[in-house]
């Protein structure tokens, strides 16, 4: 049911600079709003965000639109009638003690979506496993084996307000989400009815569960309670794709929908799902009376690693069931690219290859990438703490030829860990040109450099995306 937002009094907490506040900004005046942003970020801070609002928006519109911005005031978050609030924003925040009623864009959107519904969560492998099944349906349209169009959104920096009026039933709706959005969603029901959830894709996909955010949570318990909400609202009609492990299993206690379970080896008869198997990933399925091993993900693919092809393995199970081959989705995810800032190659020179991982914001993520390449790595790590245990970055950073370090509060935790295992290392560094300069000196041809930093990205950038454009800026010279 669509919300009537003329006259409505909204107001937005957090513009950002990711794209979820400033969609829902555009979206509820648009639709006739009377609108309130603020943010404990200044102008200066927020003018990309700024710039686009103005630049979208006709004069009179922007008139309805009231800023209050490097700090919040108790009575806009008092007089409103909806607060939308941004997911980085702590449900817990004094300011929306005052909130008549607490909205998100994913929660908006879902309300008034007629769209089918891929979610897929985790710590990490969401963004490339969600992409690679977007990838892979707008293909089938292409091919005209689907009707519609496929679109992207959630965490992947694209708001689902952007493309919501587009919508029509036939298509098909990929939603990245994260801990935080999935914990705003919590209890949240449809049209006010207390039995039908929210959040209910048809397939729910959870890639590798990892120590994430400790910073914000108490607890590991803490941060999956929060993820286990994907599942929450499915019932018989749906299913869910987890891996064949501690934390997956704890999802299929959690849900109604039907299991699909992908690992590492090939899996019991009576346990449907997919596994990999010499470079490749297979299913086994029921044909002509007889079970038979088909192959969904194909020994050549664009990104390298065994995680990723564990995520493809994800993916191709959630597009089985949606319906396509087992033979249209080997082919799909062949030809899938990867995605920015993801285990990304940007630049050759010199017989250098240059990589882009800052997505790999906990150690488990940097050492996956270090793992995925047989030449010798200048890795690039390092940043802000999240609470992390460091031990698999040490264990990668033993791997690499060198190691370079990047300026963060986790600095003084990491130099220690590498003094103690007896790995030396350049830095830190407080200037990512100059991190780049000594990485590229101490490679030779042949060799990979690559920023896959393990630690989050507060401090020196704005967001780990800031991160990833400033590296690729720095080593082709433009810093």
């Amino acid at each position: 049911m669509s919300i009537n937002y003329s006259g409505m009094k909204v107001l937005v907490m957090g513009l950002g600079l990711n794209g979820g506040g400033l969609a829902s900004a555009l979206y509820a005046v648009k639709h006739g709003a009377d609108l309130v942003v603020t943010d404990l970020r200044d102008e200066r801070d927020l003018a990309p965000s700024l710039e686009k609002l103005s630049n979208a928006l006709p004069i009179e519109t922007m008139s309805r639109i009231r800023f209050v911005l490097g700090k919040h005031e108790i009575s806009d978050f008092a007089n409103a009638d909806m607060v939308i609030k941004n997911p980085g924003a702590h449900a817990d925040s004094p300011f929306l003690r005052f909130a008549a009623r607490i909205e998100t864009d994913i929660s908006l959107f879902l309300a008034s979506s007629p769209a089918r519904l891929t979610a897929v969560t985790g710590s990490k492998g969401k963004s490339g496993t969600a992409s690679a099944i977007h990838w892979s349906l707008q293909k089938a349209r292409e091919s005209k084996s689907l009707f519609g169009k496929a679109f992207l959104g959630g965490n992947i920096a694209v708001s689902p307000l952007s493309f919501l009026d587009e919508l029509k039933s036939y298509d098909d709706v990929v939603l990245e989400l994260s801990s935080w959005q999935l914990g705003d969603l919590k209890g949240k029901t449809k049209c006010g009815n207390p039995c039908v959830s929210l959040l209910k894709p048809r397939v729910a996909v959870v890639t590798a569960i990892l120590p994430d955010h400790q910073n914000y949570y108490n607890g590991m318990e803490d941060y999956v309670a929060d993820k286990r909400v994907i599942c929450h609202g499915q019932d018989e009609d749906d299913v869910i794709v987890v891996e064949n492990d501690h934390w997956g299993q704890s999802f299929l206690a959690e849900t109604k929908a039907r299991p699909l379970v992908y690992a590492d080896a090939p899996l019991p008869q009576d346990v449907a799902g997919g596994w990999l198997e010499q470079g490749r990933g297979f299913v086994r399925t029921r044909s002509v009376g007889k079970w038979e091993k088909v192959e969904i993900v194909p020994t050549q693919t664009s990104v390298p690693g065994q995680r990723q092809k564990k995520n493809l393995l994800a993916a191709g199970l959630a597009l089985l069931d949606l319906g396509l081959p087992a033979s249209f989705v080997s082919e799909s995810l062949g030809t899938f690219p990867g995605i920015e800032h993801r285990l990304e190659f940007f630049c050759e020179r010199n017989g250098i290859r240059f990589y882009n991982d800052t997505a790999a914001t906990i150690p488990e993520a940097a050492a996956a990438a270090v793992a995925a390449f047989d030449v010798p790595i200048v890795l690039v790590a390092g940043g802000a703490d999240k609470n992390l245990d460091f031990a698999p970055l040490v264990a990668a950073a033993a791997q690499a030829k060198a190691v370079v370090l990047l300026e963060g509060t986790a600095c003084a935790k990491l130099k220690a860990l590498l003094k103690s295992a007896h790995i030396s290392y350049f830095g830190p560094f407080d200037n990512i040109g100059k991190a780049a300069s000594v990485s590229e000196e101490v490679a030779a041809a042949g060799d990979i450099v690559m920023l896959s930093p393990g630690c989050a990205s507060f401090g020196m950038f704005q967001n780990e995306f800031d991160r990833g454009n400033q590296w690729k800026a720095a080593v082709r010279g433009n810093l």
